[in-house]
């Protein structure tokens, strides 16, 4: 009997600690998320006779972005970008992260911490102090708004590519690969059908933490490009700064569309990278 009545106050110690998680939930992610569902499909219009101001269920901010060329050049650009910089933190950051993982030259971690120790610092000072960096060099927005643009968003979102993937490669099986290079794989066998598919829960991560976030950044395009390369992130910025609330949140819908999109689509890939690394 004592003990059923511990097992239920445990269980009911446990549901009580899960109120928070709830009241943030809440507070913090349905409620916003309904509120941006509400602007987007509704709209404010004016009474011609009576002058007064109302809001009525409406797909004019559906309409306003399909029909808009601004808005989806804004999108194309952003993809452009997001794209671009996610292979080219890739191809640096797996590398890296390889060579940082390894422990005969990385004993004590203390090389990653010095590359991620950028993170630790503020968003903004970051992209100022890369800004007065660049235009020393000579390349600023004025004169070259796409690279000093992708070269702040390589910068600031580095990092996040090295950490995954290096937690990662520190659980590669290192048995697996020497015993193909002792039957006889090349290099490049070795890398396409051992280490990348050990690796490619990693790969996911990263993208997930660079493709998006950069899509949706507009500090780093408004500083580094002074203004001539808008992002989603921007649009929207622009969006409710003047007070268009029913055409910002439909683009912030879209947005959030695009996260549950690559979300699936890296969860699928992860679990197909998992069976193809297994059965190799």
């Amino acid at each position: 009997m004592k003990s059923n009545k511990a097992k239920r106050f445990f269980t009911l110690q446990r549901k009580y600690l899960s109120i928070p998680y709830i009241v943030f939930l809440v507070l913090f992610i349905i409620v916003p998320i309904g509120i941006v569902l509400f602007y987007a499909f509704t709209y404010e219009y004016t009474d011609p006779v009576t002058g007064v101001k109302f809001i009525s269920a409406s797909g004019q901010a559906f309409l306003n972005f399909f029909t808009s060329w601004s808005k989806w050049n804004v999108l194309f650009v952003s993809l452009f970008i997001a794209t671009l910089t996610t292979l080219i933190c890739l191809l640096i950051g797996f590398p890296l992260a390889y060579f940082l993982a390894d422990k005969k030259v990385n004993k004590n971690a203390v090389l990653v911490t010095l590359f991620i120790a950028p993170m630790w610092i503020n968003f903004v000072l970051r992209t100022g102090a890369t800004r007065d960096l660049l235009t020393w060099m000579g390349i600023n927005g004025g004169n070259h708004p796409y690279v000093a643009t992708l070269i702040g968003m390589v910068q600031n979102y580095l990092p996040f590519v090295i950490l995954p993937l290096y937690t990662t490669m520190l659980k590669l099986d290192k048995s697996q690969i020497e015993a193909a290079k002792d039957l006889g794989a090349n290099p490049a066998q070795v890398f396409t059908k051992n280490i990348l598919p050990q690796a490619f829960p990693g790969i996911v991560s990263a993208c997930l933490m660079t493709f998006m976030p950069t899509m949706s950044s507009y500090v780093i395009s408004d500083v580094l490009s002074e203004g001539k390369i808008t992002l989603f992130g921007n649009y929207i910025e622009l969006e409710f700064t003047n007070k268009a609330w029913h055409d910002g949140s439909f683009m912030a819908l879209v947005m959030l569309v695009f996260i549950g999109l690559t979300m699936l689509i890296s969860q699928k890939s992860s679990k197909e990278g998992k069976k193809e690394g297994g059965s190799w």
